[in-house]
């Protein structure tokens, strides 16, 4: 009774009281990935057949696997190997056994016995093939394991006796992979390949020996696969032994293109490793270097029937620069050598026999027979040496080999100034050929080695025939040749200037390639256009003539190559008449980049100012290093946003910049970067002014929409400076993304204070907050640079940020961003600005495009780029019509040239179309540099969470990022008149 008692007394107090009931600890709970091991081992017991297994292993191989389950899914495929009858199933797990061998952070050298062990059951030559494979690969991820890498060596080297080609082809794979020359293999007659040569027993051999073995199998296939595991020992930094090379050499000979190809490539490293070693001329008593004797064989190649032997040959005597001056100019003359003798030809000896007089009479027996006597069976038709290698190389039906051919001779011309000379005539000639590629190959070729050579009269009218091509690539390249070519006559510079006139006058798009080529021809011989001067200037002692037109293309390139010879020759200028100075000076202000400032004698009121821009140009890089340094000191000095004079000083400073761009063109990208920074600072430092801020919304509608405005400017301006400019070093990206960073909180601020409740702040602060610490992540080696600046004062506030409400979360941004200080920029180096110069069209026709209504007119483009990275997916082309219509067309990469380091050039159509107008009008054309910004991708897994939200709705994705355009070239205007369609 009295415990029942204390049980009722107890639960009323319970009740009262209301104790907390005991808490009962969380089961703990792992989450683990089901085995793979395990998977596999179900699906291969399920298999009823073959078929089927084969259908799960491939299944399996398209899946990844962890490190961790690798080696019991290697257990589970070789206990279903053994058990396994088909071979096809067979192959398939010794496939996937070295594929499992490569996963990373696995060591393969706990299956190596496992694998071995494989090859000794194995039947099915196939999969044994594959099964050596796999140990190569095991071999390959075990560099540092020498137990295992002889292991599998005298694998390799037991299996070389088998007599399907692909075990002998894999095995030697491996030697030449894993084999080492001062290793000795121990080979003795239990299954492993015996010497020749030995009777069975132990004999130590070293690797290049064995492979060497097989350089005469009877499969072509194997003696392929030896020749390159050869060549895989000297990959690896293994000295071939030159032993060798006898064998390399009669391979050349082989009947199969394969081995002569890698043949070749042998002899080649061959002669690189002992080109002064000393080699015996077969059927003769005399020597001669190694490398001059595989020089000869090597041309004996190009003459080989297949062509890609041929093109493998001419290719490598392009890389052979140690061979001897006679050698090597003897490929270039046909006439026929032996042993380095002297031959006459049929021609030549049926020649002489007429200048003698001395016939056959018939009447005695064999009187016309040669008197050298010949062994038929010693006679070999290719003994010739190097005799006119390249002469059939050029001459060859395949345009590969001719342009192998043409790239060599450029190799081996560039080292040899006399041979550069004897190749001259060959190179030219190949300016006819019937193939553009080959044409324009040579065009180049004779572009590189035109410092050691001087044209003659007959050669340069060969090279400026090729002037009449209709190909603007082949005539670029010639102009851009001719620019750096010297010429022995002022024949030739008349010949010249009349080609060039010709090919002005018939292809006018060439105008701008014409004049700059005019332009070096003159600087290169000042000499040999002085006495042509009165000729081309139409000038005369005693008579006036009439002044020429200045608005004739052809006038002008004779002015451009008659001043550009003028500055190496101060006499020249006494044959100007009184219109030559005028047209001087206009042209010298029109196309200042085509024609040099000059010292005129008696000319100074007229050039004054001329000479004072001359002056102000000459002035060194250095000078203006050290103001653009002084500018950027300068501002320094501006401590925060709201400092007095700040902005008057800015503006200075970005005018200072702009002009010095101008004005020094090597500094003309960082001048501009500098300028654009500060002026993003400007604007941020206008948008934040005190009044704005201390008025009411209503009142400051003006200012709000000003400030708005300028916000958008600067994100702009930030994106030019990231994608608009190259070289940029990591502080100077973490700068710009800090402005950037600046630019989007003035934005959440002025949409806080523009738009009514909090819902539509939710997103933005939360989005805000994520870029924030996207800045943290992606510059955190950056952070100490940013000392007292605005992404500091957010850092340091970051776990308040997250917990207060959006609209505290505002105030904090507009206090931080007023308080902090200005970040000042350290002077850049080495960076470019993307450009880009539209030169066709010139905008300068009154003359409009006129085309049918419905129909397109087509609209050549021609444009130069300047340090533009990857133009083919970057540069577009935008027209804009008047009606604010604006179309935006992406070229072909066809349609991109790269002339030179930094330089690139778009010669494109554009197709315009659009409805029947009253009157012509001007559409604008201009190009665009297509930038996409991944600066805010975040991972879904984000280390924050904002203390308003509890969903993570409405985040960006990992994938999103900011894409647009910036305009970076002048817009050209075009008159174009659509037509009604007639009925």
């Amino acid at each position: 009774m009295a415990a029942h008692l204390k049980k009722r007394v107890y639960e009323e107090f319970s009740k009262v009281v209301q104790l907390p009931p005991e808490e009962v600890p969380a089961k703990k709970l792992r989450l683990s990935k089901p085995s793979k091991s395990a998977a596999l081992h179900i699906d291969l017991c399920k298999a009823t057949n073959s078929t089927d297994a084969l259908q799960y292993l491939l299944q399996f191989a398209r899946k990844p696997v962890e490190v961790e389950s690798v080696e019991g899914v290697v257990r589970i495929l070789l206990e279903h190997y053994y058990k396994e009858t088909d071979h096809s199933v067979r192959l398939k797990i010794a496939s996937l056994l070295g594929l499992l061998s490569k996963t990373q952070g696995f060591s393969p050298d706990s299956i190596v016995d496992d694998a071995i062990g494989t090859l000794n059951s194995e039947k099915s030559h196939q999969v044994l093939a594959q099964l050596l494979d796999t140990l190569l690969v095991i071999g390959t991820q075990l560099p540092d394991n020498p137990a295992v890498r002889q292991r599998l060596i005298e694998v390799a080297c037991k299996h070389l006796s088998d007599t399907y080609f692909g075990v002998r082809n894999k095995c030697l794979q491996l030697l030449g992979c894993l084999g080492t020359v001062d290793t000795p293999l121990t080979k003795d007659g239990e299954g492993l390949s015996t010497v020749p040569g030995t009777s069975g027993g132990v004999c130590a051999r070293d690797v290049q020996s064995i492979i060497s073995d097989y350089f005469g199998d009877q499969d072509p296939r194997v003696r392929t696969a030896a020749i390159k595991a050869m060549l895989q020992l000297h990959e690896r930094g293994m000295k071939i032994q030159q032993n060798i090379y006898e064998h390399a050499c009669r391979l050349l000979c082989d009947d199969f293109e394969q081995v002569r190809s890698a043949a070749v490539q042998m002899v080649w490293v061959l002669s690189q490793l002992y080109p002064e070693s000393i080699v015996p001329i077969p059927s003769s008593n005399e020597e001669i270097r190694l490398v001059d004797d595989s020089f000869g064989k090597i041309s004996h190649m190009v003459s080989d029937g297949s062509w890609v032997v041929r093109v493998q040959a001419a290719k490598t005597l392009g890389s052979m620069l140690q061979v001897s001056p006679h050698f090597l100019e003897q490929t270039l003359d046909k006439k026929l050598m032996s042993d380095l003798r002297r031959k006459r030809t049929a021609h030549e000896r049926a020649k002489e026999l007429y200048a003698s007089g001395e016939f056959s009479s018939g009447r005695k027996w064999a009187d016309d027979a040669p008197k050298e006597k010949v062994d038929t069976n010693a006679v070999n038709l290719i003994a010739s040496g190097a005799c006119g290698a390249f002469v059939h190389g050029l001459e060859d039906e395949m345009y590969e080999v001719r342009i192998s051919a043409v790239e060599a001779l450029c190799a081996l011309a560039q080292s040899s100034a006399g041979f550069a000379e004897k190749c001259l005539d060959f190179l030219v000639d190949m300016f006819n050929d019937e193939i553009e590629e080959v044409r324009l190959q040579s065009i180049h070729v004779l572009r590189q080695i035109s410092t050691n050579i001087t044209l003659r009269e007959d050669q340069l009218d060969t090279v400026l025939a090729v002037l009449e091509d209709s190909s603007r690539d082949i005539r670029e390249a010639l102009h851009e040749l001719l620019c750096y070519t010297n010429v022995s006559t002022k024949e030739c510079i008349q010949m010249a200037l009349l080609e060039l006139l010709k090919n002005l006058t018939k292809y006018p798009t060439d105008r701008n390639s014409v004049w700059k080529c005019l332009k070096f021809l003159g600087c290169r011989h000042p000499n040999l256009v002085l006495p042509l001067v009165p000729e081309l200037l139409s000038t005369h002692p005693y008579f006036d003539t009439p002044e020429p037109d200045m608005d004739d293309p052809a006038y002008i390139a004779v002015l451009v190559l008659v001043f550009n010879a003028a500055t190496s020759c101060p006499t020249m200028s006494a044959l100007f008449s009184d219109h030559t100075f005028r047209h001087y000076a206009y042209l010298r202000d029109s196309l200042s980049h085509l024609v040099p400032p000059l010292r005129l004698p008696g000319r100074k009121q007229m050039f004054g100012l001329e000479g004072a821009a001359a002056a102000s140009g000459s002035g060194s890089v250095e000078a203006a290093e050290q103001f653009l340094q002084q500018s950027l000191s300068r501002v320094s000095t501006i401590h925060n946003l709201e400092t007095p004079g700040a902005q008057d000083l800015l503006d200075l400073t970005i005018r200072d910049l702009l002009r010095l761009g101008e004005l020094q063109t090597e500094l003309a990208g960082v001048a501009h970067f500098c300028a654009t920074y500060l002026r993003c600072q400007l604007l941020l430092m206008k948008a934040l002014q005190e009044k704005l801020w201390n008025m009411a919304v209503p009142l400051c509608l003006k200012q709000n929409a000003m400030a708005t405005a300028a916000t958008r400017q600067i994100l702009e301006e930030t994106y030019k400076l990231e994608f608009l400019y190259s070289g940029l070093e990591n502080r100077l990206v973490a700068t710009i993304h800090h402005v950037r960073l600046q630019a989007k909180a003035l934005q959440l601020v002025l949409t806080a204070r523009t738009k009514r409740g909090v819902e539509p702040l939710i997103g933005l602060c939360e989005k805000f907050l994520q870029e924030v610490e996207t800045f943290q992540r992606l510059f955190v080696s950056e952070l100490p640079h940013f000392q007292d600046t605005f992404v500091e004062k957010l850092l340091e506030l970051m776990p308040r940020l997250t917990a207060c409400k959006p609209v505290e979360l505002v105030k904090i941004l507009q206090t931080t961003l007023r308080q902090s200080s200005l970040l000042h920029l350290k002077l850049p180096k080495q960076v470019q600005r993307a450009t880009a110069t539209i030169i066709e069209p010139t905008g300068e026709s009154d003359n409009p495009l006129k085309f049918t209504t419905g129909l397109v007119v087509a609209l050549d483009i021609d444009a130069t780029l300047e340090h533009v990275q990857d133009p083919q997916t970057t540069v577009k082309v935008q027209v804009l019509y008047p009606d604010g219509q604006s179309h935006v067309i992406h070229p072909k990469p066809g349609d991109f040239r790269n002339p030179g380091p930094g330089r690139h050039r778009l010669i494109t159509q554009v197709y315009l179309s659009h409805t029947a107008w009253t009157e012509p009008c001007q559409v604008e054309v201009r190009l665009l540099l297509a930038y996409s910004s991944s600066s805010g991708r975040l991972s879904s897994s984000s280390s924050f969470k904002p203390g308003w939200s509890d969903s993570t709705e409405g985040l960006p994705t990992a994938e999103g990022a900011t894409e647009g355009t910036i305009p970076f070239s002048k817009a050209v205007k075009v008159f174009i008149m659509p037509k009604p369609a007639r009925r």
